[in-house]
């Protein structure tokens, strides 16, 4: 898979992130099954919980576009090693992708490690059946 078109995508909307509270600026990347590509920021405001992430911004704008099944996702943070996406950015992920959904973490620096969503989270919450 050629990883860079979602790179590019993800560091210049990184570059628009709304952080002014904690400077932790975050963009992603998402590749959809229609081979569209959709990005988010992270937007965060002073009541914290009004706060939305990177990887649930790109993910709206996947499924308000009516193409909403990922086929790979790049989250870009300036950490060193590249942080891993929140545990509620990992279940809204769970709602629409395949387990196996390659996610590549990448900094400006070059650094990068690619994880399945199966791998960070093994065990999405489920309703009971019935």
């Amino acid at each position: 898979m050629d990883w860079q078109p979602l790179i590019r995508a993800a560091g210049e909307t990184r570059e628009r992130a709304h952080a002014p509270y904690s400077g932790f600026r975050v963009g992603s990347a998402l590749l959809t099954a229609g081979g569209a590509i959709f990005s988010g920021c992270n937007v965060e405001n002073r009541s914290y919980g009004a706060t939305v992430c990177a990887e649930r911004v790109a993910l709206a704008s996947a499924v308000a576009a009516g193409d909403p099944t990922p086929v790979a996702i790049v989250v870009i943070t300036d950490t060193s090693p590249p942080s891993l996406p929140c545990g509620l950015c990992l279940q809204a992920l769970s709602e629409f992708a395949a387990p196996e959904l390659p996610v590549r973490l990448v900094n400006p620096a070059g650094e990068s490690r690619e994880l399945r969503l199966e791998e960070l989270l093994p065990h999405p919450f489920e309703l009971p059946a019935g």
